[in-house]
């Protein structure tokens, strides 16, 4: 699973890169992000996405926690931030998103816990030299119908993370793990002409899996969730 995740403002210049390597950054980005190190569920989160009707890459603040065109609510009865690979298309929550509405989420690293409840140690999990890392997601729009229709505040981005079985270099800290997508698949993940269905998510998850095995994980100091900062990411034996 996936429950907490860092970002630093590094994002900004490096999907900047990214996307203009591919040819098609747009004129104005909508997310200019700052650093957080301690997103937590129905956070902001920076996300990238393939719009459909235009084919622009977009780089967005969502809501971390996907919630269906035709919920109510914001607040969906059940938490949403995570959904699992396995047999996802069944479900009518992700079946619509996994066609055309994916989503890379990014990320320095994220966190898990391990041990008994009350005296659980926080790892901190990222690419050995802190490259960006890009989960895979889905997204949907939510209209708020409280609102008027010129009313600009009545869309709200929402998202998820893609999570699956950890590999077995992880499974003692945590039984789940993100789907990590090395950066070469992102557009793949990403392209709406795509009609996603269990197979793509099945092989976002073989790759994922891959890129898993490569992680490192560090022991961190114990946190409150309101603390903030780059010391939250630092490994204890390095003081």
């Amino acid at each position: 699973m996936c429950g907490r995740f860092a970002m630093d403002d590094k994002v900004n210049d490096e999907i900047t890169e990214f996307v203009e390597a591919t040819g098609r950054r747009p004129d104005e980005w909508r997310a200019d992000w700052e650093a957080d190190y301690n997103i937590a569920p129905t956070d902001d989160i920076p996300v990238l996405i393939d719009s459909p009707k235009n084919r622009e890459l977009r780089f967005e603040r969502a809501h971390w926690s996907l919630v269906p065109s035709w919920s109510e609510t914001l607040k969906p009865k059940f938490p949403t931030f995570n959904a699992r690979a396995e047999g996802i298309v069944d479900k009518a929550t992700w079946r619509e998103p996994v066609k055309s509405h994916r989503a890379i989420v990014l990320a320095r690293g994220y966190y898990e816990w391990q041990g008994p409840k009350g005296s659980k140690t926080p790892y901190f999990i990222r690419y050995p030299e802190g490259e960006l890392m890009g989960f895979a997601g889905l997204y949907s729009w939510w209209r708020d119908k409280s609102k008027a229709d010129d009313d600009p505040e009545r869309w709200t981005l929402t998202a998820t993370i893609l999570t699956s079985d950890a590999v077995q270099t992880l499974a003692d800290i945590h039984d789940r793990n993100p789907v990590i997508l090395p950066p070469d698949l992102w557009l793949h993940w990403l392209d709406p002409s795509i009609v996603g269905d269990q197979a793509l998510v099945d092989e976002a998850v073989r790759a994922g899996v891959a890129e898993a095995e490569t992680l490192r994980f560090d022991q961190v100091a114990p946190f409150k969730t309101s603390d903030d900062g780059p010391e939250l990411i630092r490994p204890v034996d390095e003081g």
